[in-house]
């Protein structure tokens, strides 16, 4: 079954309205403590979607069909997605910052 990609663009979406909402409460805290912060982050819901594959095998579908709701596996994916996207433009800022303090 091939990719929907009108779903995919929909769930963007959702993500920037979700995390412009983010941005109003907490701001940039994600990214307080640097790098590492970040990285540690990332990797804490990493975990959380990784401990809830463990009972069935890593098979990470089986998880959603076992909880499709949306405050279960599938809500950390999405935070896990907002968080890439967080991560990727503003690493994506620093190196235009870098290269354009280097010319």
């Amino acid at each position: 079954m091939p990719a929907d990609f009108d779903k995919i663009e929909k769930l963007t979406q959702l993500d920037v309205a979700q995390l412009r909402h983010a941005e109003k409460s907490y701001g940039d805290s994600w990214r307080s403590r640097g790098g590492v912060g970040a990285f540690m982050m990332l990797a804490r819901k990493w975990d959380r979607i990784e401990n809830q594959c463990k009972g069935n095998h890593y098979d990470i579908f089986g998880t959603i069909i076992d909880d499709p709701s949306d405050t279960g596996i599938l809500d950390d994916i999405q935070d896990l997605r907002c968080y890439l996207l967080l991560v990727e433009e503003y690493a994506k800022r620093l190196v235009e910052e870098f290269k354009l303090n280097a010319e």
